[in-house]
């Protein structure tokens, strides 16, 4: 370690040129960012987690409640224990020739044993008021972090004049009002990390793990360089869009539908807005040209735009599933209510739906046997009732 530290926070990496680790050192006039400072975020990280644990017992579970959210989760699959060996052993999503082998073994149609592994599959989603609760967790911190970094930024020269992030630096004094923004922003990101394994499985888990690493590098980055100022921007613009998609998931979960649709549509609109406009010209243009001029190039520098340019790529993947949702919701509720959530089925939520005729028991040996003889047109019909009803529904792919 004697070595490695050294090599870690080599001053020709982290620093422009001529700038030593000394010259940071914290003084009686001023005080500047250190790199020991990030500790206190760890365990109070555990501590946002701990407390979104009570926050959603005995804050949000009410609420919901008090909104008629269901406590009970999806219905559950019919025991059965050749089904559950497949399920738990093997595959949780059986292919062709499994459900029809199957199908012969249990003496089953195969669109029941279909339905008995999507029930199956529910069966270990939390429930809708799980869902809500932890929508309204999400949705009281991004709000508050949120009014925070308005309140706190509206006060500094660099919200308007971008050009004042680099001026003097990296000889910038850091303030208390900085030091609790990025020390509660980091914590916040570190128990999202670490929750996402608990929390509702999500369809794109991977991209939001690489997210919050990204988010978290960012940060840590942005402190150690004492690129506090750029940062501060960085995080405020992200914390806008994010209050507005929890509170349309909140509408949504409460059915809602005329909030919801109206909360989304302000989302899309803050969203594609801030990622794809304001970000790239305000935010990218101040860390990639304006501190080229004022600062110039170091190592780190690069880097933190790399990042920064990850976090772009982000926003576009999605923007474009932003945009499709939009366009799945408005083709489809030409016919019906139009709701972009449900049609969705939250993209960013991994909860299958499954049919009015789930909820009936797999039928017997004698019922099969009658479907299959009171039609004289089954053939035809049973394969357009599998490609609709008993096919998986779209969040199953």
């Amino acid at each position: 370690m004697a070595g490695i530290m050294p090599w870690f926070w080599n001053e020709r990496f982290w620093l422009p040129h001529n700038v030593t680790w000394a010259d940071l050192k914290n003084t009686d006039e001023a005080t500047f960012p250190q790199a020991e400072d990030l500790y206190l975020a760890c365990p109070l990280a555990i501590c946002i987690f701990m407390f979104r644990l009570v926050f959603e017992r005995f804050i949000a579970r009410p609420c919901a409640l008090g909104l008629k959210i269901q406590a009970n989760g999806p219905q559950k699959a019919q025991p059965n224990a050749i089904l559950e060996k497949v399920f738990t052993a093997i595959t949780k999503h059986p292919d062709e020739k499994r459900l029809e082998g199957l199908s012969k073994q249990l003496d089953w149609d195969v669109r029941t044993i279909q339905r008995w592994f999507r029930q199956r599959r529910n069966q270990e989603k939390p429930s809708t008021l799980a869902r809500f609760c932890e929508s309204m967790w999400r949705f009281t911190f991004y709000l508050y972090i949120f009014t925070y970094g308005v309140r706190f930024l509206k006060k500094t020269p660099w919200l308007w004049n971008t050009r004042e992030c680099w001026y003097d630096y990296p000889y910038q004094p850091l303030t208390v009002d900085i030091h609790y923004y990025y020390i509660l922003e980091l914590s916040f990101y570190l128990s999202l990390l670490f929750s996402q394994f608990t929390d509702i499985r999500r369809k794109d888990f991977l991209i939001m793990f690489l997210h919050h690493l990204a988010t978290i590098s960012l940060i840590t980055f942005a402190y150690v360089n004492n690129m506090a100022r750029v940062g501060t921007l960085v995080m405020c613009l992200h914390d806008s869009a994010d209050v507005l998609m929890e509170a349309a998931k909140m509408a949504n979960y409460a059915k809602f539908q005329r909030l919801c649709n109206l909360l989304f549509v302000m989302f899309a609109m803050v969203f594609i807005s801030s990622r794809l406009g304001v970000y790239p010209v305000w935010i990218l243009n101040t860390t990639l040209f304006e501190s080229w001029e004022i600062v110039g190039p170091y190592p780190s520098w690069w880097v933190f735009n790399l990042l920064l340019i990850l976090l772009q790529f982000l926003h576009s993947f999605w923007s474009y599933l932003i945009v499709k949702i939009a366009c799945r919701a408005i083709s489809r509720g030409k016919a019906g209510k139009w709701n972009p959530l449900h049609v969705s089925k939250d993209d960013r939520s991994d909860i299958e739906s499954s049919s009015d005729e789930d909820n009936g028991p797999p039928p017997t040996p004698v019922q099969k046997h009658h479907n299959s003889t009171t039609n004289g047109t089954n053939k035809v019909h049973g394969t357009n009732g599998y490609l609709s009803a008993g096919a998986p529904c779209p969040d199953e792919h």
